[in-house]
């Protein structure tokens, strides 16, 4: 045993003795090694396609297992096939070469002893000729050995740059072409992988020799620029300035290389050059494939619909009112009647103003008019939300188009234009989270002469992905538009209620209430802010409102970053709810630990994974935001259950790179949610964060309370700073030229 120096890893060799797991979509694998001296000793990580027999090193650092103690964590590893009869035999009898197993490997072995693998790999007919094994096995087996010696060769080029994990997506992607594909352009990797960052393929492409100024190296660095610009600020394009700008500092090359790349690439189709009113944007050809679709298909669906009659959509609303015994306001009404006139209709409003009651009323005139309606939301919360709202099913977006993934990993939908939806109504709520990738995806499955009806706040934050849909389909002025503005009586009385709007109008809320739904804590540091807040949590709420409070109060914070940001209040809230205990089982994970009773989040949708509900039938689907309890941590099975409400859900450690704590989230972790209890850090942040439209969506998720802690003057700094995230989009324009 050694230490790496240089990369600060130690160095294990030894053989494979038995695999305990393995992950065969990603690669994690826990087994038993035997070292030189023939200790023995478990290693986990993502070490795809090893075998019984094998002999590996390793790299990586010894961890902690709370059950069975000091396990070796693989960072990377390499392998050597083994050489002698003995060990072929051995590890052909573990089954790692697809159709063999022990019976059929000793017959290998007698008959073809260290040349073995040789003939596996290519002589396949030569082992088709012994008893038992058909030209077809003998076939399956040497595309196994083949696709093994292929990600043995991937591991071992790209053992320096990449991990393990890295390398398996690599490999999906490219198969046995995956190393050339590399060496041909490095750069396809940051393009094209995700995870895999402009700075690391370059170190790559730097040790194959390409120079600084190599075009394809400009070249890509330039739709890298585009790429993070979409992901970190949600454009879908950039000035041509701006992009110069940030691709001559990445690339540290000049902006007349960068210019003349950016006219090369405009040329050949892999940047399209639109003037708008912000000037020359540069789009990614697929951001302006995607923004032109999401217009024209948006304008057909407009001209393509039958319109409902005037009198008649009188006649639907009267009957409705009688119905329902609601008298509805004048845009309420106008509303119902745009949606039943209009292909494309948007309606907005802040909370308390009456969408939910509009969405109910079009549900029963749509149902009277025999029209089938599909019920949307960008996430899972929001759906189930609405679910609760209307008495109707709601599903994710994601779950309406059927969303499933293609062996690379890669998202794909089963309801596009080849294979339509067969309602004749979509309506969408939380509209403001829908991204441009989204929306594209969605319209391509709307079949022409359907509505769509998209319902959001607008002064919410937009969406975390490229593009704002909502902004721009209000900012075009092309479609039916209605908002409402109007506080019903019986929300009045809600502080939340009121004191969203005035935030939302650039008013300070009432600060001074005592005895209403809406509170204010005065703290000074951000120190006293995080203690107040993790008392108000352990003890204040519980004891005043029970459960409500134990189960429902949700810390809702503008950063990650700082004593009161989302980071270290996890740490502290998990240290005062949650504290270490002999009775309760826990595991440390990367960075984190988690531990029965902890509060998690779901940070990404995986429809694949199973939820089972008592003695209920269970189902399939954990999204984006959804928070859950964890219950059991079972390292004998490496699994972890939660329960997210009453759906029981059990992860296998290969999954919890998709959970973190969720004691506190941030405020664009949040949309989408409700909780019966908020509790807001006023705390010091990024001023790109102490923003009106921040603090409006972090009061917006409060049903019951909201409590501020901290400092007036951060409440009055983010009422008064109404800097939107500028987002460079052209939709908005699009929209407003097919509309000509």
């Amino acid at each position: 045993m050694s230490t790496e120096e240089a990369t600060g890893l130690q160095r294990l060799e030894g053989s494979v003795e038995n695999i305990i797991f393995t992950n065969e979509e990603n690669g994690y694998t826990i087994c038993d090694m035997a070292l030189a001296d023939d200790e023995m000793v478990t290693v986990v990580g993502t070490m795809p396609l090893i075998g019984e027999g094998d002999h590996l090193s390793l790299y990586g650092k010894w961890v902690h297992n709370p059950k069975y103690g000091r396990q070796f964590s693989v960072v990377q590893y390499e392998r050597q096939m083994p050489g002698d009869v003995a060990s072929i035999l051995r590890y052909l009898s573990s089954r790692a070469v697809k159709g063999i197993g022990p019976k059929l490997a000793q017959r290998i072995v007698e008959e073809f002893g260290e040349d073995s693998f040789d003939v596996i790999e290519n002589h396949p007919e030569w082992l088709a000729s012994l008893k038992g094994i058909s030209m077809k096995l003998a076939l399956a087996a040497s595309e196994s050995f083949k696709e093994q010696a292929g990600i043995r060769s991937a591991m071992m080029f790209f053992r320096d740059t990449f991990g393990a994990a890295t390398t398996v997506k690599i490999y999906k992607k490219w198969g046995s072409n995956a190393v050339d594909v590399a060496k041909k352009n490095p750069y396809r990797l940051c393009n094209e992988i995700e995870g895999i960052g402009f700075e690391r393929a370059d170190a790559l492409a730097s040790s194959l020799g390409f120079a600084q100024d190599h075009l394809e190296r400009i070249m890509s660095g330039l739709q890298y620029v585009l790429m993070q610009s979409g992901i970190q600020n949600g454009h879908t394009c950039l000035p041509r300035e701006t992009l110069l700008e940030e691709a001559s500092v990445l690339l540290k090359v000049s902006r007349e290389s960068a210019d003349s790349a950016i006219a090369g690439m405009i040329k050949s189709g892999r940047l399209v050059e639109r003037r708008l009113e912000k000037g020359d944007m540069i789009y990614d050809r697929e951001s302006w494939l995607a923004e032109k679709s999401i217009a024209d298909k948006l304008c057909l669906l407009d001209r393509m619909c039958a319109a409902v009659d005037l009198e008649d959509a009188d006649r639907f609303i009267e009957n409705e009112e009688r119905r329902s015994g609601i008298c509805y306001a004048a845009m309420q009404k106008k509303a119902i009647t745009d949606a039943l006139r209009y292909g494309v209709m948007v309606l907005t409003g802040g909370p308390g103003t009456g969408k939910t009651t509009v969405v109910r009323a079009l549900l029963r005139i749509f149902e009277s008019m025999d029209l089938k309606v599909a019920l949307a939301a960008p996430t899972g919360r929001a759906a189930q939300r609405l679910s609760e709202a209307t008495s109707n099913e709601a599903k994710t977006v994601h779950r309406l188009l059927e969303m499933s993934y293609d062996p690379a990993g890669r998202m794909t939908f089963n309801r596009d234009e080849t294979n339509l939806l067969e309602e004749n109504v979509i309506i969408v709520d939380e509209a403001s989270m829908v991204d441009q990738a989204l929306m594209r995806a969605l319209l391509a499955a709307i079949k022409p002469g359907a509505r769509l009806i998209m319902i959001g706040d607008a002064d919410q934050l937009p969406s975390v992905g490229a593009g704002n849909i909502l902004g721009d389909l209000l900012k075009s002025e092309r479609f039916s538009t209605v908002r409402l503005d109007e506080i019903f009586r019986q929300a009045q009385q809600s502080l939340i209620v009121t004191n969203a709007h005035a935030v939302n109008r650039g008013e300070m809320p009432r600060l001074d209430c005592k005895d209403n739904d809406f509170f204010f804590l005065r703290r000074s540091s951000d120190r006293e802010i995080a203690v107040t807040v993790a008392d108000l949590c352990r003890n204040r709420l519980p004891k005043t409102y029970g459960d409500m409070a134990r189960n429902g109060t949700q810390v809702i914070a503008p950063s990650r970053k700082g004593e009161a940001g989302t980071e270290s209040l996890n740490i502290l809230l998990q240290k005062e709810l949650n504290p270490p205990s002999r009775d309760r089982q826990e595991l440390t994970f990367r960075d984190r630990v988690f531990r029965v009773g902890d509060r998690v989040m779901q940070t990404r949708n995986n429809y694949d994974l199973a939820w089972s509900r008592g003695d209920e039938d269970g189902g399939n689907g954990i999204f984006n935001g959804d928070i859950g309890v964890i219950s059991e941590i079972d390292p004998a099975e490496n699994e972890m259950t939660i329960l997210f409400d009453d759906r029981r859900v059990i992860y296998d450690y290969t999954l919890l790179e998709d959970l973190e704590h969720a004691y506190a989230v941030t405020v664009h972790k949040s949309q989408g949610s409700e909780y019966p209890i908020v509790v807001i850090p006023m705390c010091s942040a990024a001023s790109m964060l102490l923003t009106r439209n921040l603090l409006y969506t972090a009061i917006t998720r409060a049903q019951n309370m909201v409590i501020l802690v901290g400092r007036e003057d951060i409440v009055r700094r983010m009422v008064e700073n109404d800097r939107h995230s500028m987002r460079y989009t052209g939709l908005a324009e699009l929209l407003r030229e097919a509309g000509a």
